[in-house]
């Protein structure tokens, strides 16, 4: 029998339970794939006595260590999936200098310390892969990193986080407001208990910043990444938005543009209003989707479950698959790309289209002020509805709902014009500036 391939699994969460059961149940099967066994010889926890739904009681028990140091030492591929920055860096590293592949579904890791990881592995000679780090279960960092490799990627839009993704899907269909909406997908565990990551936007950032380094083969870290989440989202903006054509998405944008003559990348995440007729506006419940514009291949959509247990383990047993097969017949798989370096430009460079809604005075010539306030700022006007009488004032004054659609506009003149807006005595209120993309 070929010497079996020692794997160890840092973290026995939701998805190492998944990896760990499939890596028994389908021991023959995936050693077949790979040309050799492959043997699980530990999984690390915090506590190993603690009690493990669908582990114990299972084989999986006795392969319970909170010795991870020396679990790592011994194996020829690890499988981080405890998350978080430590010990998971600290541990990938070690596995490194030992010369361990390494497969990781760490985001918030590899948007932090990406460079750092990639570097060692390649002094080692070794494999990281991280397909599972962005959208579960759909393959997309293999074809950005691979498939695409001898294109030139324009844009990457996408929806990469499930939990927000359900958020504003229930909002707009039945009319929720935020945090019933978030109650609801915590009562499904779509949510964690503290969803902060998710409807802040940090957890969609880092992936971003991951899509944005594999496209552009530039560095890009967390905090390269202008980031809005949804908070401010309220039902009222959900109900705008259908009756003017679109949804609102949280969405993750990575875009090659230049700014003053000077070629550079601009990545961010923010809510957004998206096109009915668009793709990414059919993405329903927690599912994910990712849109690819490259120059040669066009526009490209891949979409699935973007999280859970068993879609996760999917792309993190496709990737050690992959990994044990280089130990097996040599080879290695890509190595970081940022020979690029472009810079990464600040949010202010975006260009977009946005949407703006305003609360006026319901009284001649508000209309004109309003524009002559947007053309200071060189920002144009594509359309304008209005709702007048919608409620009174103080005073017993009317106030109408003005709606302004923009053309295409940079970020840093859309914010001058809206705090120019305020300071006008016929705006009552600013009521939300939301970006258009996709259009």
């Amino acid at each position: 029998m070929p010497t079996p391939l020692k794997v160890a699994l840092l973290g026995c969460g939701v998805v190492g339970t998944q990896v760990a059961r499939r890596l028994l149940e389908h021991a023959d099967e995936l050693a077949s794939r790979v040309g050799t066994p492959l043997e699980l010889v530990g999984i690390a926890v915090r506590d190993a006595a603690a009690p493990r739904e669908g582990v114990t009681g299972t084989p999986l028990a006795d392969l319970l260590t909170d010795d991870a140091p020396a679990l790592v030492e011994r194996a020829d591929v690890v499988v981080e999936l405890m998350g978080g920055l430590e010990p998971a860096r600290s541990l990938i590293l070690a596995a490194v200098a030992h010369g361990a592949s390494v497969v990781t579904a760490n985001k918030a890791l590899l948007a932090s310390h990406g460079p750092e990881l990639f570097e060692a592995a390649d002094a080692a000679g070794v494999d990281v892969y991280f397909e599972a780090a962005v959208a579960g279960a759909i393959p997309i960092v293999r074809p950005v990193r691979e498939s695409l490799a001898g294109d030139q990627v324009r844009r990457v839009l996408g929806i990469v986080n499930g939990t927000t993704n359900y958020v504003l899907d229930r909002m707009a269909t039945e009319g929720l407001e935020l945090d019933q909406a978030v109650e609801e997908a915590q009562a499904l565990g779509y949510a964690e208990a503290d969803p902060t990551a998710d409807v802040e936007g940090y957890d969609a950032a880092a992936k971003a910043a991951i899509l944005a380094s594999l496209a552009f083969h530039t560095r890009v870290s967390l905090d390269d990444v202008a980031r809005e989440g949804i908070t401010s989202v309220t039902a009222s903006d959900v109900a705008w938005a259908q009756r003017t054509g679109h949804v609102i998405k949280l969405l993750a944008i990575a875009e090659r543009n230049a700014a003053d003559g000077a070629d550079g990348i601009q990545v961010r995440v923010h809510p957004a209003l998206v096109p009915t007729d668009h793709p990414l506006a059919g993405v329903r419940g927690a599912f994910n989707a990712v849109f690819v514009e490259a120059e040669a291949a066009g526009e490209l959509m891949f979409y699935g479950r973007g999280a859970g247990g068993a879609p996760t383990a999917s792309a993190v047993l496709g990737d050690l698959v992959s990994v044990a097969r280089h130990r097996v017949l040599g080879g290695r798989g890509p190595v970081e790309s940022s020979y690029a370096a472009l810079p990464v430009l600040p949010a202010t460079a975006a260009r977009t289209r946005f949407q703006v809604r305003l609360e006026v005075a319901d009284r001649p010539g508000v209309l004109a002020q309003v524009a002559h306030a947007l053309a200071e700022h060189d920002v144009s006007i594509e359309a304008v509805r209005q709702s007048p009488g919608v409620r009174t004032d103080a005073e017993g004054a009317d106030v109408a709902l003005l709606l302004l659609t923009t053309h295409t506009a940079p970020e840093g003149a859309l914010a001058a014009t809206v705090a120019a807006l305020t300071e006008l005595d016929a705006v009552h209120d600013v009521v939300s500036v939301l970006r258009v993309e996709g259009a």
